[in-house]
């Protein structure tokens, strides 16, 4: 990584995932919750991940994408999950998976990169905001005084719902080339520049070399990850994990790309979920081992589904409401939200929305980390019964 890219996306002043002042007065940063975001960035087919396979509409729309009935991981005797999604089963059966069905929002937008950044900063479509909503998350209450991060994004440098300046994030691809990195960063504090601006760059810096320092000293964990893009952003983040009572670490971001499935979407699709539904319990046996599963909770999210009637690449357009998966060791699984109706779309040929997003952020923010969600979206939302 170039020292100036490094720079720019190794970590930025503030604070995040703080506790509100009433609960964190006593608060160490041991004692805060874990928040895993997994963007499944292009856009996700919906209708073939959680598959309506007793609505006769699901098959008609999709003569040549549907997913044959028999092959199907039935969830209940309307839905159930892709073939490829089968690990999760288990997940399912321990009630520690919910699914989340029709998330969306009013007057979707169906642009890649409009609809990701309204689903990362929580904005309505007729807004634009300039932070995300972990990121605004805190200015709820002073963050602890010996935390020298709030979240880490592994794997790329898009900071997506921490952008805005309050948080401080690191972006890392591999722990053992970042510790590397930042020995190479700082200059003792006797040694500080006076120019205000080359001071404040200097003291980023001493910044990432402190956190650097703080995760050194982590458990050779024993969890087999897959060999994959996203196991081995999986494996880094445990490995991060693994200091995050030194740290004060509070949000992971991961993600996992390719999901604009206009063309071939049944390889594609078929290909990504056996990457996710390998990460996913290889991440819950890593939590486990490193005795957080219960105090971490994963989410998945994407900028939008895709249509339900397939078009003629075999693939599929992009859509409206989708699915998205919870997971964790307080999470009460089962079902959440109302699946879209396939008798009742828009003129679009789109699905109606049944809950919105930030109903799933409101979530997180009152019922994980104890936090006033208005303030930080805008408005109020509905919370789910899944924490």
């Amino acid at each position: 990584m170039k020292r100036r890219t490094f720079l720019r996306t190794g970590l930025a002043l503030g604070t995040l995932g703080c506790l509100p002042s009433a609960l964190s007065q006593a608060a160490r940063p041991s004692d805060a919750r874990l928040l895993i975001l997994i963007a499944l960035k292009g856009g996700n087919d919906g209708f073939n991940t959680l598959i309506p396979y007793a609505d006769p509409r699901y098959s008609e729309l999709r003569p040549e994408l549907a997913i044959d009935r028999d092959q199907v991981v039935k969830l209940s005797e309307q839905e159930g999950l892709h073939p490829q999604l089968a690990p999760l089963l288990s997940l399912w059966e321990a009630r520690e998976l919910a699914i989340i069905r029709g998330l969306g929002y009013p007057d979707p937008n169906l642009s890649h990169f409009r609809s990701m950044d309204i689903w990362e900063t929580a904005s309505s479509s007729d807004e634009v905001l300039t932070s995300g909503w972990l990121d605004r998350a805190c200015v709820a209450a002073p963050r602890p005084a010996d935390a020298s991060i709030d979240a880490i994004v592994v794997g790329g440098d898009d900071a997506g719902s921490l952008m805005g300046g309050q948080a401080r994030v690191i972006t890392l691809a591999n722990l053992g080339q970042f510790r590397r990195q930042a020995q190479r960063l700082g200059v003792p504090p006797s040694t500080l520049p006076a120019q205000p601006a080359l001071r404040h760059v200097v003291e980023v810096e001493n910044s990432i070399r402190r956190a650097a320092d703080q995760m050194k000293r982590g458990p050779v964990l024993q969890t087999a990850f897959p060999d994959d893009a996203l196991g081995r952003s999986v494996r880094t983040a445990c490995e991060v994990i693994a200091s995050r009572e030194r740290t004060g670490l509070r949000v992971v971001h991961l993600s996992l790309g390719g999901f604009d499935t206009h063309i071939r979407q049944a390889p594609t699709q078929a290909r990504l979920f056996k990457s996710l539904a390998a990460g996913l319990p290889s991440l819950r046996a890593g939590l486990k081992e490193l005795g957080v599963w219960n105090d971490s909770l994963i989410l998945t999210y994407s900028e939008f589904g895709r249509r339900p009637r397939q078009n003629a690449n075999g693939g599929t357009d992009h859509g409206t409401a989708s699915v998205q998966f919870a997971l964790g060791g307080r999470v009460k699984g089962g079902f959440q939200g109302a699946a879209p109706n396939l008798a009742d779309l828009d003129g679009n040929g789109n699905p109606r929305f049944t809950l919105d997003f930030r109903g799933l952020y409101a979530t997180v923010l009152e019922r994980w980390w104890g936090i006033e969600s208005q303030a930080v979206l805008g408005g109020r939302f509905s919370t789910l019964s899944m924490l």
